[in-house]
C-alpha cells in the first residue's frame, strides 16, 4: 500500500500560507487570517513565529533565496540556449513579468510598508546587495569589463524595470530595460 506524502509542519505550513498572502496582499494580512488559512493552532503558529515581525522577516529570507536562485537559474539557461548577452537578463525579467502572479519585488513591495521592522529592512538590503554581485558576476561572465558603478548602474535598470512592470502593468519593461542598459555600455563604450 503506498502511503500519502507527509503533512508539511505547521512551521512549514505557515510560512507557505504568509508567502502567499504578503505577496498577493501585503503585510497588512492579519496572523488570524495566516492561522486560519495554514490550518494550524494559533499555538503552533507563535512556537514557530514569536511575532508577526519573525514571519515578515522569515518569508522576506525565503523569497530572497527562491527568487535569487531562479533568476540566476534562468538567465544562465537563457545564455546556454542563446548566447552570452546582457539581453539574457531583460529575457529572464520578461518571463517573470508575463506570469499570472506577477506583482512586482516583493522586496520593494516590502519597503513600501512604513511599519516595516528593522531586521526586514536588513533582509531587503542584503537581497539587493546579492542581486548587484549576482549582475557583476554576469556583466563579467558575459565578457564585459564591470566595475561596481556599472553593477549599480544595470542594478538601477533592472530595479526599474520591475516596478515599472509593476506599476504600469507593462511586461514589456523588460524590453526597456534591455535598451536603457545597451544604451548605457554603448556609451562606456563596451559590447552589449
Amino acid at each position: 500500500m503506498a502511503s500519502s506524502p507527509a503533512r508539511p509542519s505547521p512551521a512549514v505550513r505557515i510560512l507557505d500560507t504568509a508567502n502567499r498572502l504578503f505577496y498577493d496582499e501585503g503585510f497588512r494580512v492579519g496572523i488570524d487570517r495566516v492561522i486560519s488559512e495554514s490550518k494550524v493552532a494559533k499555538a503552533s503558529f507563535y512556537r514557530a513565529y514569536p511575532s508577526k515581525d519573525d514571519l515578515i522577516v522569515a518569508v522576506l529570507r525565503r523569497r530572497h533565496e527562491e527568487w535569487t536562485r531562479w533568476f540566476v537559474r534562468r538567465v544562465d539557461a537563457l545564455t546556454t540556449e542563446r548566447g552570452r548577452s546582457l539581453v539574457r537578463l531583460a529575457d529572464a525579467l520578461g518571463e517573470w513579468f508575463a506570469r499570472d502572479d506577477f506583482r512586482g519585488s516583493p522586496f520593494t513591495n516590502a519597503m513600501a510598508d512604513a511599519s516595516l521592522p528593522r531586521t526586514a529592512v536588513e533582509v531587503v538590503h542584503r537581497h539587493d546587495e546579492a542581486l548587484r554581485r549576482a549582475l557583476l558576476a554576469y556583466l563579467e561572465h558575459v565578457g564585459l569589463e564591470a566595475s561596481d558603478e556599472v553593477a549599480d548602474q544595470v542594478s538601477l535598470i533592472v530595479e526599474g524595470a520591475i516596478v515599472r512592470a509593476q506599476r504600469a502593468d507593462r511586461p514589456d519593461a523588460a524590453a526597456a530595460a534591455a535598451r536603457a542598459a545597451a544604451s548605457l555600455l554603448a556609451r562606456l563604450d563596451r559590447p552589449v
